[in-house]
């Protein structure tokens, strides 16, 4: 795509004609490449939402954080579909949180006319927490993926130096490397064309007013897309419906539900699926409401397979007031009534089930390892009721397990410790023999009488 806002063109003499050659000022580049700045002005682009000043020197894009005022964005004035854009970031303060948005949308209107910029930003973010490189929906649905789901990607932002950005959008996956270091990855429909932004994030302290992010080197590819495989094993965020990435099919990974059947499920303690009160409805997996009680009404569902150390992924959605869970080791054999015995990853309406009371220390909210140990959880992390959360349990062949509520970790044990048997001698599960340490075991989708839905449920098997 030539940018026609931005700069003059050099256009090759044809038809006999000795051609000219770009001098190293000129927007495209070799390979394609488009210069989003030219190093002097900031011609094609416009500040937008907060008061935050942008100037140039020596070549570079400097913002200055304003005290008092909301984030603030320098924005193209052209749009872009599919992309790769490349940019160098420096930040030199640890409250100046910044990123830059692709996609980006901007609604004039919001704010009583002052503005609201929303959609997809890469993040830079120089705090303890690391999540440089991840993919946060801007003003909308906030962390799509937080870096707890690459930890490995935390080291790569530099504080104080360049740090060089790739982006690519190309369809309806976002993949990002800082640095050479492949960060985020995410398969997402919501925006499929907008604006590049440059972020000056809003400040907390006054005594920060004045602190710079500086910007250099932006340039974009519109065509002839030649994509960059990751190489390692990242994790892929999907918010759609039921399907895997090539890459993802590559490392191991393969879905437990299809979308469209109940291929791979049966009823607990049953050698079919339940006849009634389960459902697969546009490309969702579903129990009906019924009278609350456990595993009464229709009855839980299991996979015909067992699995022993795994990455197991889901989304789950729960009804207002609603209480379920995935429960995993789950063997079949202790005979009782009601649900089937295994380790819980509870699922639940903590603001209005009363089973949020119940147990110690809040063991029996959602996420948690239900009656043994609490989710670690903020707030702002979690989907209200009819929204859609994203649940992951990861057994490693060590025993070590991890609880991950919408990309975050929120709790870590280890099967067969000696704080996990304590926990269990605390707990409801005491009465049954090594409780939770079977060698391998089912995965099972809880029947508790309320309606919850499940999509994307994928596992990858570890060794």
């Amino acid at each position: 795509m030539i940018l026609k806002k931005l700069y003059p063109i050099c256009f090759i003499l044809l038809l006999g004609l000795t051609s000219q050659t770009c001098n190293s000022e000129d927007p495209v580049e070799e390979d394609g490449w488009v210069s989003l700045f030219d190093g002097q002005s900031l011609d094609g682009w416009k500040a937008v939402m907060g008061k935050a000043d942008f100037e140039i020197k020596d070549g570079e894009i400097v913002g200055t954080a304003v005290y008092g005022t909301p984030n603030t964005f320098l924005i193209t004035e052209e749009t872009f579909e599919d992309f790769i854009l490349e940019f160098e970031l420096k930040i030199n303060h640890i409250s100046s949180n910044s990123g830059a948005m692709i996609r980006g949308q901007f609604d004039e209107a919001a704010r009583d006319g002052q503005g609201l910029v929303y959609g997809y930003q890469i993040e830079a973010d120089p705090s303890e927490r690391a999540w440089s490189g991840g993919l946060y929906d801007e003003a909308r649905r906030g962390w799509l993926y937080p870096l707890e789901l690459n930890p490995e990607a935390k080291s790569a932002f530099k504080m104080g130096e360049w740090n060089k950005y790739r982006i690519e959008a190309i369809g309806n996956e976002i993949k990002s490397w800082i640095n050479g270091q492949e960060v985020a990855y995410v398969v997402d429909d919501m925006d499929s064309r907008g604006f590049i932004g440059l972020q000056v994030h809003s400040i907390y302290d006054e005594a920060h007013a004045g602190e710079k992010t500086y910007f250099r080197n932006i340039r974009i590819q519109t065509e002839n897309l030649n994509p960059q495989p990751f190489e390692g094993d990242v994790f892929v965020v999907n918010t759609g419906f039921n399907k895997l990435t090539d890459y993802e099919k590559e490392n191991g990974w393969k879905l437990l539900f299809d979308g469209e059947s109940s291929e791979g499920w049966k009823g607990a303690y049953r050698a079919d699926f339940p006849d009634k009160g389960w459902h697969t409805k546009d490309g969702i997996l579903m129990v009906e409401a019924s009278d609350g009680s456990e595993s009464m009404s229709f009855g839980d569902i299991v996979t015909k397979d067992k699995f022993s150390a795994f990455d197991l992924s889901f989304d789950f959605n729960f009804s207002e007031g609603a209480n379920s869970g995935v429960k995993y080791f789950v063997t079949l054999s202790e005979g009782n009534k009601g649900s089937a015995i295994g380790l819980e990853y509870q699922i639940l309406d903590d603001k209005r089930h009363p089973d949020a009371k119940n147990g110690r220390d809040g063991n029996r909210t959602l996420a948690s390892l239900y009656d043994l140990k609490t989710a670690d959880k903020q707030d702002r992390f979690v989907k209200k009721p009819g929204e859609w959360n994203h649940g992951r349990i990861v057994v490693y062949p060590d025993n070590k397990v991890e609880h991950y509520l919408n990309g975050v970790k929120v709790l870590e044990y280890v099967r067969g410790s000696e704080e996990y048997r304590d926990l269990v001698s605390q707990s409801k599960y005491k009465v049954w023999e090594n409780f939770g340490e079977a060698e391998e075991g089912h995965i099972l989708l809880q029947d508790h009488g309320d309606e919850v839905k499940f999509k994307n449920i994928k596992i990858k098997e570890l060794k």
